[in-house]
């Protein structure tokens, strides 16, 4: 027989101290379910409310992109710096460490390679292996203004109704054809579209001009795309001038696993996104970094 709680003569209830109901620190995520609070938690650190993605999952329409030939070689020793992973679900099963304590951010879109039209995507990951992989966000590419805009909203409306179901939310990328002009006022349109529609967090690239607009319009955090390779000192100023225009983080892959020493520059990012640091005083640390590891 369980035992009468008799270890106090009264209970203190503290009635006269009412419980806190907090709200959640990630932009526009604080109605969501406990799940998909606790899946962002991992993906943003709640101290900075930013991020910094390590984007390796370019091989689903390009092959080995350069930098990813060999992703046990070159990207796993790299992985404990990001804070989270962005990648293919085959990448995730063939390669890398179930002992690695990072959040997946895995690619559910695909079908096209680079030699056809890319914007023919369909949904490539079923939730239920979205679940047994313990990922903590899913995400896909909408072609806004693509030829096959429509079929790649569905593909992102349909992702996010599983991902509610499950408990897992939706990052979307917006995607930008050959012919489509990367301006402020077309990043507004697509990224208030697929936020409007469900969507828990925005890929996009930076803009020079007017990127806070960007920002300031998406009611959803937005990281922002690190794009093709820059010089060191150029992807550092944008990762800064993102962060400090609004940006909740960063998803960098070729900025990070094409520089000259990968490991340093994602060390060098996160101080930019989490702590602030301007540029140059970031420079200064990478090319520390890279002296350090050639001793």
């Amino acid at each position: 027989m369980p035992e009468a709680d008799t270890s106090k003569a009264e209970k203190n209830f503290h009635e006269d101290v009412p419980q806190k109901s907090p709200g959640f620190f990630l932009k526009g995520s604080q109605n969501l379910d406990w799940g998909m609070k606790n899946r962002l938690s991992r993906i943003f650190r709640p101290s900075s409310g930013r991020t910094v993605m390590l984007a390796i999952d370019h091989g689903y329409f390009q092959g080995p992109t350069t930098g990813l030939e060999r992703v046990d070689l070159n990207i796993v020793p790299i992985m404990p710096y990001a804070d989270a992973l962005m990648l293919t679900r085959g990448i995730l099963r063939s390669i890398v460490p179930p002992t690695l304590n990072k959040p997946i951010v895995m690619r559910c879109s695909g079908g096209p390679s680079i030699l056809k039209e890319l914007s023919d995507e369909h949904l490539s990951v079923s939730i239920e292996d979205a679940i047994r992989m313990n990922v903590s966000a899913i995400t896909l590419q909408v072609f806004i203004g693509g030829e096959y805009e429509s079929r790649s909203i569905k593909n992102m409306t349909k992702l996010i109704d599983m991902g509610i179901q499950a408990g897992i939310p939706t990052m979307a990328v917006t995607a930008v054809g050959k012919d489509m002009k990367r301006d402020s006022k077309y990043f507004q349109l697509a990224c208030r579209m697929c936020a409007e529609l469900g969507a828990n967090i925005l890929k996009t690239y930076y803009v020079p001009e007017d990127f806070a607009k960007v920002t300031s319009s998406c009611p959803v955090p937005i990281v922002m795309a690190g794009g093709k390779k820059l010089p060191v000192i150029d992807a550092l100023t944008m990762a800064y001038n993102a962060i400090q225009q609004g940006a909740s983080g960063v998803d960098m892959g070729r900025n990070i696993f094409q520089a000259d020493d990968p490991k340093a520059m994602i060390q060098t990012i996160g101080k930019v996104v989490h702590e602030d640091m301007k540029p140059a005083e970031a420079l200064d640390m990478y090319d520390s970094l890279r002296a350090d590891a050639a001793r």
